[in-house]
């Protein structure tokens, strides 16, 4: 299998992103050789559009806010029931294909630091597209939810059956943070993660192992699926960082 002609992050505000380093580090572990590693500062689908227009051949993305909602609508593409919203997109002989991996990504960086879902409760703030997705995960894997009401409410989804109106969170999480290492504000549980990294994050931050694992994920359900076996581990992608 060969690489694609690029590979990068798509969104605003990326500078900080990681994911072009990643797609490197999986694309040489995989023994698929090198793409261009692009960053496309896109405000909104019709940037991103034509920014995208200009670049021939295949193109793997991941994509970030304000483009996790518009691709559904204008490139035909859908996320996962009640997430509808995507964050890794593919172009292939000209066609989009997308999927969402922030959920899953959450559940293999809880397990990673030591948080089985199906055992532990999850105090969640929001309600966006990173939320219904780990909602839909986490809920999923057997966990537990209470969601605390931020800038937007946890709608009803697949994760319903998961719903708690209260309890002893063992971790929580601020999906309101600003992006690029933004302050959460602090909810009551055994620990606090953040998934809002910046250039000064380390390898050992919650929200780095995050967005190694969703990689991970969009690997094995988007760009490669059939070499899904060859990935690396979470952790020996994380030492490769």
């Amino acid at each position: 299998m060969h690489a694609p002609a690029y590979w990068g992050i798509a969104g605003s505000p990326i500078s900080h992103s990681l994911t072009p380093r990643l797609f490197s580090i999986v694309g040489e572990s995989m023994g698929m050789g090198q793409a261009e590693q692009i960053f496309i500062e896109a405000s909104g689908i019709e940037d991103f559009e034509s920014q995208a227009s200009i670049l021939e051949g295949e193109l793997w993305l991941s994509c970030t806010a304000p483009l996790k909602h518009s691709p559904q609508s204008r490139l035909g593409v859908r996320g996962p029931d009640g997430v509808n919203a995507i964050n890794q997109l593919m172009r292939s002989n000209g066609r989009w294909e997308g999927t969402s991996t922030d959920g899953a990504g959450f559940v293999s960086a809880c397990r990673h630091i030591g948080v089985e879902p199906s055992e532990s409760i999850l105090r969640m703030r929001g309600g966006g597209s990173a939320a219904r997705s780990i909602a839909a995960a986490w809920s999923l894997e057997g966990g537990s939810i209470v969601p605390e009401e931020g800038r937007r409410k946890l709608v009803e989804g697949p994760w319903q059956p998961s719903i708690l109106e209260s309890g002893n969170a063992d971790i929580s999480i601020d999906l309101d943070a600003a992006p690029a290492g933004g302050e959460s504000l602090e909810l009551e549980a055994k620990i606090q993660v953040s998934i809002s990294y910046n250039e000064d994050s380390s390898k050992e931050d919650f929200a780095v192992i995050m967005v190694a694992a969703q990689h991970l994920e969009a690997w094995g359900s988007l760009f490669a699926p059939s070499r899904k076996e060859y990935l690396p581990r979470l952790d020996e992608l994380l030492s490769l960082l």
